[in-house]
């Protein structure tokens, strides 16, 4: 049984964009394949601003209230409509943003006794407090129908501030995400942002009356799970990066050589360590998973700015897992860039119109215990976001979407290409992990018992 939480609310204030005429956005098969899935949780770590956390909460709140002028479909609800045929008849409903100025919410909150040092300890787990620093913490995207679509929780510490995120991921993707929390901090710092609204001509009508009996929610607790956020320095994946081009040289593999990216090298890393960590059978087949994002993917391509979610999971083919160990890591880094490559325009529609023929509102529940999937990215300019009192201390996230061979990954505060991994694995797994001298050779600065 878990102890109370330090974290305690003392404020909720809604924010509403400027009146504007009521439209509906519907959403995508991307978008309604989310419906399942659990609310985006990220946050960022500030020291103190130089005044009180009552006049930061008022300070962000205006400021969302002019950022909302641009992104009014964040401050909406979710709406199903049903669709009848000529004799009245139900014959499908589909799922669009209902833009009435609905509003968004501000939380304030006080974690009594909790400073910077508590929410960073060094090598150690991310404490669990940090979970609560975001707010409706068991809602999933569906639940936006009645739910706001974006919370933010200014949660005051004794030396600094946390602001959490919390944020429908129906209505978009990470890149979008990170592109309205970036013209939000904009705003802030007195640099207003303009983007275009974006969504779908027409609504998808799926095969169903209605869909609040398809939502699928987890039916109890979820095992235990130990979470570590990592760093990667530039040079420890240089280094990696090259070990997995001399190995593939070596076999022979020289269009795998010179594909080979940093990405792809800390991939086979996480992956093959993993693997390792969770004593697979050795007959047993494992995969590798990424979400990958379709903006420049597509032909044409869509606009940088596009809002809403344009994302699919690419993986990699089966392989015994004495196989993947066995073959080392070049090869398994260019199996990464094989699934990632494969990943084109024809690729990405086919997709899109098989989810059509067959709708399934729970493609990103992706738990495999036998497998790995890794999301986020280093490229989101979580750093950039800065609301008027300097740069972040740190990046975490909340309890969303996260289970056994998850990764989540981040830029490094420093910049540089340097890469934060949170890597979420159950209790087992991360003690056996925390034994692979590969793996934590890896990890910058190297623990000092992996230097001899």
């Amino acid at each position: 049984m878990h102890s109370p939480s330090p974290v305690r609310v003392v404020s909720r204030r809604a924010v509403k964009p400027p009146p504007r005429p009521r439209e509906r956005i519907p959403l995508t098969t991307w978008d309604l394949s989310l419906l399942s899935a659990d609310y985006i949780q990220k946050g960022l770590l500030f020291a103190p601003p130089p005044f009180s956390t009552a006049r930061l909460v008022d300070h962000l709140q205006a400021a969302l209230a002019d950022a909302l002028a641009a992104y009014h479909p964040v401050a909406c609800r979710l709406a199903t409509d049903q669709h009848r045929d000529d004799a009245g008849r139900v014959v499908g409903c589909s799922v669009s943003v209902d833009c009435a100025g609905q509003g968004v919410e501000i939380l304030e909150a006080v974690a009594e006794g909790v400073a910077i040092a508590d929410v960073l300890p060094p090598d150690a787990d991310v404490p669990r407090v940090v979970r609560s620093f975001f707010p409706l913490d068991d809602a999933v995207n569906y639940d936006g129908h009645e739910c706001p679509l974006f919370v933010v929780q200014v949660t005051e510490l004794a030396d600094g501030v946390f602001v959490g995120f919390v944020y429908n991921h129906a209505l978009s993707d990470g890149t979008a995400f990170w592109d309205f929390i970036s013209a939000w901090a904009e705003t802030a710092r007195g640099a207003p942002r303009w983007s275009p609204d974006g969504g779908a001509a027409a609504p998808v009508v799926l095969p169903y009356a209605d869909l609040s009996g398809l939502i699928a929610r987890p039916t109890q607790p979820p095992p235990p799970q130990r979470e570590r956020m990592l760093h990667f320095s530039a040079e420890s994946l240089a280094a990696l990066k090259e070990r997995a081009r001399q190995e593939l040289l070596a076999a022979g593999d020289a269009a795998g050589a010179a594909a080979v990216t940093r990405f792809q090298a800390l991939s086979s890393l996480l992956w093959r360590c993993s693997v390792r960590a969770r004593r697979t059978a050795p007959d047993q087949e494992v995969v590798f998973r990424a979400s990958a994002n379709n903006r420049a993917r597509l032909r044409p391509p869509l606009p940088a700015e596009y809002f809403g979610n344009a994302i699919n999971a690419v993986s990699t083919e089966a392989v015994r897992a004495s196989e993947l160990l066995a073959r080392g890591h070049g090869w398994a880094a260019a199996a990464v860039g094989r699934a990632v490559a494969a990943h084109g325009d024809a690729g990405i529609r086919a997709r899109a119109a098989a989810w059509a023929a067959e709708p399934g509102l729970s493609a990103f529940r992706l738990f495999d215990p036998n497998g790995m999937f890794v999301s986020s990215s280093p490229r989101f300019d979580m750093y950039g976001c800065d609301f008027g009192w300097g740069k972040a201390l740190a990046a975490r996230s909340g309890k969303g979407n996260k289970y056994d061979g998850k990764v989540s990954l981040f830029p490094g505060r420093e910049g540089g290409g340097c890469i934060d991994a949170e890597v979420v694995v159950a209790p087992e797994h991360m003690a056996a992990l925390e034994l692979d001298e590969e793996f934590w050779a890896a990890v910058s600065p190297p623990r000092k018992d992996t230097i001899s």
